[in-house]
């Protein structure tokens, strides 16, 4: 499966990123993954390349750049549960610092190096986040109603808040289809109302479902909240969108 480290040019500098694809010299759908609040690491990379696996171009940015290239900060090799309250203490300045202005001019750039590169075929792209990638996700697929043909969050964060720029509040142009794969506790009972009552009005094809005995962060295998069940569920719900999608080359 090949593999690049490239460098997405943005307002604010470059931005480096992982790339995965098919290795048949044919170009492939796009798909653009948003990383989780730990970084972009081997964990992503390996998604990417699953994805890849099944027919498509898929490009991980490291969302933190302004604050250096990947690692901005070193991670354990397994993230237990008595490492998040030091982890977390490193990574919440960036993500604060990583403000709906800087998200909204990042999606333009990534969506733009995305659709260039020659590997990528004309055509509609896919969004895909996990947890603050899931707000991110879903914001450049309404930013950008366009391009992107799928979005699809999981355990997500800082999707449904209380800011007047909430991702869920920003839904009225979104076209794309949409699934969100949440935890058990990712979004209290109100919060869910809200997020399907603003899928509802943007009239989207959509499903929000929570994973049965999930924990924030089922994805994530480098955690101790990894399920391997919740992962399968997370792809046996993402293949079959990207499929219906995104127009994969005859042949």
């Amino acid at each position: 499966m090949p593999t690049k480290t490239l460098r997405i040019p943005t307002t604010d500098g470059q931005a480096d990123a992982f790339a995965a694809f098919p290795d048949d010299g044919q170009p492939h759908p796009g798909v653009l993954l948003y990383m989780d609040a730990f970084g972009l690491r081997p964990e992503l990379e390996e998604k990417a390349r699953e994805l890849a696996g099944h027919g498509y171009y898929v490009l991980v940015p490291n969302l933190y750049y302004r604050q250096g290239p990947t690692p901005v900060i070193e991670l354990p090799e397994h993230i237990g549960d008595d490492d998040r309250p030091e982890i977390f203490a490193q990574l919440m300045p960036l993500i604060e610092a990583h403000t709906t202005e800087r998200a909204l001019s990042d999606a333009d750039a990534y969506l733009r190096f995305l659709t260039a590169q020659p590997e990528v075929s004309a055509g509609p792209v896919a969004t895909i986040g996990y947890c603050m990638g899931a707000g991110l996700a879903m914001r450049t697929a309404a930013a950008h109603p366009d391009q992107v043909a799928a979005v699809a969050g999981f355990h997500p964060g800082f999707l449904v808040t209380d800011a007047p720029d909430s991702p869920h509040r920003l839904l009225s142009e979104l076209t794309a289809e949409v699934h969100i794969g949440l935890a058990v506790n990712d979004l209290s009972p109100e919060a869910l109302s809200d997020l399907n009552q603003a899928l509802d009005a943007a009239g989207v094809d959509y499903t929000t479902e929570t994973y049965p005995d999930t924990l924030h962060g089922f994805t994530m295998s480098d955690t101790d909240a990894f399920s391997a069940a919740a992962l399968q569920r997370h792809w046996d719900r993402l293949l079959p969108l990207l499929e219906r999608t995104l127009v994969k080359p005859v042949g």
